[in-house]
């Protein structure tokens, strides 16, 4: 479908809409103050555990991430290789994984992993582990934030039974208002993600008789290495 008849079809529903409420077309001032906070768009409100210094909102993120049913590792980056390699021993998986095509994940010495065999790309049905970065990490829930785009593919988060997720410590924020600033500030208006997933400890669910069960409809395991700055 084109830009164009993309544009009507909104056009159409926003009026059947305003038509429903029965509000007529959106203009004069009531235009302006929609276009002013399209333009500056307001914060919501901020839950004052995560209002920390870097160092203690850090800690919090990852107690919140283990409360969670993630694992967390505080590494340097030159150890980041080493403790993917270590996790995957520890917990008898193959030493085999598809990564993110990230230039985040470029910067680490993955060659001196000798039994490490990686391939970038998107996940694939039979693909067991993926390491992928994270846009940014919050301190109030323990969650991760995935944007989507060629560097990450968004079958990384979801297809292989093992996520693990390297995570710079600079990219943990407060709360989730920081993060919506962050994307508008990093994408642009106009250029934001098709996808953005949140997503806190491995997948679960307690539908059924109220068992928690992990590995629902994703990861049952999550291994979140926070990289020390």
């Amino acid at each position: 479908m084109s830009e164009t008849a993309n544009g009507g079809a909104r056009t159409q529903i926003l009026n059947g809409i305003r038509h429903s409420l029965r509000r007529g077309a959106l203009q004069g001032a009531a235009r302006q103050a929609a276009e002013q906070r399209l333009a500056t768009p307001p914060r919501g409100p901020a839950v004052a555990r995560a209002q920390l210094p870097q160092p203690e909102k850090v800690a919090l993120f990852c107690q919140w991430a283990e409360a969670n049913n993630a694992t967390v590792a505080r590494v340097t980056a030159a150890e980041v290789p080493a403790e993917v390699a270590a996790y995957l021993t520890r917990n008898n998986l193959p030493a085999t994984a598809v990564m993110a095509p990230a230039a985040q994940l470029d910067g680490y010495d993955w060659s001196g992993q000798k039994m490490l065999a990686l391939r970038r790309g998107r996940a694939e049905g039979t693909d067991q582990v993926s390491i992928t970065g994270a846009f940014a990490g919050i301190a109030e829930t323990g969650t991760l934030v995935m944007a989507s785009g060629p560097d990450h593919p968004v079958s990384l988060n979801l297809l292989p039974d093992t996520h693990i997720v390297v995570l710079r410590e600079g990219d943990i924020v407060g709360g989730y208002e920081d993060v919506w600033e962050r994307l508008r500030a990093r994408y642009g208006k106009n250029g934001m993600p098709r996808t953005v997933n949140t997503i806190t400890g491995p997948s679960r669910t307690g539908d059924i008789e109220q068992a928690m069960e992990l590995g629902a409809h994703g990861p049952r395991r999550m291994h979140i290495l926070v990289v020390r700055d």
